[in-house]
C-alpha cells in the first residue's frame, strides 16, 4: 500500500496494523479533513460478553473517537435474531428478545471502558437497530430495499459462497442478513450522517451492499473500512484458548485470567499486538517487540498491563502482576488466581483430582484431564501429580490446595 494518509485517523490505522482494506483512501481521508465524522460497527448480540477477538475493532472506534471523529456502536437487536451467516459452517441458534436485551446489556460495560458516551460532537452513541428494523413492513421492504439485491451477486460472495461449496444449508433466514446489515448502514446514514461502517474483512461483502444500497436508494456517499482477521503466529485464530473465550467482561473471566492471557503471547506477536491493542507509541512497540531471550517476557508483561489497564483499570493490572510473580516466580499462591469453592456437600464422600482439574477450568473434559496427569503436565500444591485416581476429601481443603496445569496456568480450590 502505496497511500499516503492525511487525516489522524487513516493514518494511525495504517502505522497501527488495523486496516486490512477500504472501498475509497482518497475520498474517506478527505472526508475526515472536514470535521467530526460519525463512522460505526455492528455488533450482534450472541452472548452476554464481548471476547477478545471484538477487541481489535473496539480499539478502533476508540482510535476514531481519540483522533476528533463520533464512533457509533451499533447493537443488533434486530439483525441477532436473524444471524450471521459469514464463514459459519451451520446456522445460529435463535434468540428470545429477553436473552438478546440481556446479551446487550452486558456488553454494553465493556464499551463503557473505551468509549465517552454524551451529547458532543466526538461523544460515542449507542443504538440498537431493533428500533427501525423491528417495525419493518415485509412488503413494503421487499418493495423498495429488495429489488436493489442481486441473487447472483449474492451468491458471489465468499461469505456465502464457502458455505455452498461446502453444500452446507444456508436458510433464506440467514440469506437476509447481507439486506439487513445494509438497510442499517443507509438508515444511519439517513438519521445520523454516518459516513462509515468498519468491521473484520469477513464483512467487506455486507459493507459494499450498504454502500451500494444507500447511493442507490439516497444517493448518499458513504466509505468502507475492514480491519485484518487476527490469527496468532502459529495459526490460531486470534482469542481461542484450551479454556474456551476471553471474555471481556470480569464476571466471565477474570482480570487475572486475562492478564495471564496476554502474559501468554508468543514472541513473535508481541509487537504487532502492542501497536493493535495499546496506545504505546508506534516506536515502542516495534523497540519491545524486537527484544529477545528473557528482555522479551518484560516486554510480555508490558502488553498484560496496557491491555489490563484499558479494560478492568491499572490496579487490577497491578494487582494481576503482583500475583503472577508471587506464582511464578517465588513459588507462592498469590492472592489473584482463579478461585474454585467448592460446599461440603461437593466433597462429601471425596472428589477426584480428575473432576477439581475439570471443574477449575484446568481441562475441558475428564479424558483431557488424565491425560495432563499421565504426560507429567499436572502439579498439585507445585509438586509433580502422578496418580488420576487420587480423591480429595474435606480434610486435604482445610486449607486451599493449587493445581496447576502445565507452568503458566493454575487455580486454586477452597472449601467455602
Amino acid at each position: 500500500m502505496t497511500y499516503h494518509p492525511k487525516s489522524e485517523f487513516v493514518t494511525v490505522m495504517m502505522e497501527r496494523g488495523y486496516l486490512a482494506d477500504c472501498t475509497d483512501y482518497q475520498a474517506l481521508d478527505d472526508a475526515l479533513l472536514k470535521g467530526a465524522q460519525p463512522a460505526y460497527i455492528g455488533y450482534d448480540a450472541t452472548a452476554k460478553s464481548l471476547h477478545v477477538g471484538h477487541l481489535l475493532n473496539i480499539m478502533m472506534l476508540r482510535w476514531l473517537q481519540k483522533s476528533g471523529n463520533k464512533p457509533i456502536t451499533l447493537m443488533g437487536g434486530g439483525t441477532t435474531k436473524v444471524g450471521d451467516p459469514s464463514f459459519r459452517a451451520d446456522e445460529r441458534p435463535l434468540l428470545s428478545s429477553e436473552q438478546i436485551n440481556a446479551n446487550i446489556e452486558g456488553m454494553q460495560q465493556v464499551f463503557a471502558k473505551y468509549l465517552t458516551y454524551g451529547d458532543g460532537p466526538s461523544d460515542a452513541i449507542m443504538l440498537n437497530n431493533a428500533e427501525w428494523l423491528d417495525g419493518l413492513n415485509y412488503l413494503d421492504f421487499l418493495r423498495d430495499i429488495g429489488r436493489h439485491f442481486s441473487i447472483n451477486r449474492m451468491l458471489s460472495f465468499e461469505s456465502v459462497k464457502s458455505r455452498l461449496d461446502r453444500e452446507q444449508s444456508l436458510s433464506f433466514l440467514e440469506f437476509n442478513y447481507m439486506i439487513l446489515q445494509a438497510y442499517d448502514f443507509m438508515e444511519l446514514h439517513r438519521r445520523y450522517g454516518c459516513i462509515l461502517q468498519m468491521g473484520g474483512s469477513d464483512q467487506w461483502g455486507n459493507i459494499v451492499n450498504g454502500i451500494d444500497l444507500t447511493r442507490r436508494v439516497i444517493d448518499g456517499e458513504v466509505y468502507g473500512l475492514t480491519s485484518p482477521l487476527l490469527t496468532t503466529s502459529d495459526g490460531k485464530k486470534m482469542g481461542k484458548s484450551q479454556g474456551g473465550a476471553i471474555w471481556l467482561n470480569g464476571d466471565m473471566l477474570s482480570p487475572y485470567e486475562f492478564w495471564q492471557f496476554w502474559r501468554n503471547t508468543t514472541d513473535a506477536d508481541v509487537g504487532r499486538f502492542l501497536k493493535l491493542y495499546t496506545e504505546l507509541p508506534v516506536d515502542e512497540c516495534e523497540r519491545l517487540g524486537a527484544l529477545e531471550g528473557s528482555e522479551i517476557n518484560e516486554a510480555k508483561i508490558k502488553l498484560a498491563n496496557e491491555v489490563t489497564g484499558l479494560l478492568h483499570g491499572v490496579e487490577a493490572a497491578q494487582a494481576a502482576e503482583a500475583t503472577a510473580r508471587e506464582v511464578f516466580e517465588k513459588g507462592g499462591v498469590g492472592d489473584d488466581l482463579p478461585t474454585l469453592t467448592l460446599t461440603a456437600a461437593d466433597v462429601a464422600g471425596g472428589i477426584s483430582i480428575v473432576q477439581l482439574i475439570v471443574k477449575s477450568g484446568l481441562a475441558g473434559s475428564g479424558k483431557e484431564a488424565k491425560r495432563l496427569i499421565t504426560e507429567n503436565g499436572a502439579r498439585l500444591n507445585d509438586e509433580p501429580l502422578t496418580d488420576a485416581s487420587l480423591m480429595i476429601d474435606a480434610s486435604a481443603l482445610a486449607t486451599p490446595i493449587k493445581l496447576s496445569a502445565g507452568k503458566k496456568r493454575h487455580a486454586l480450590i477452597q472449601l467455602g
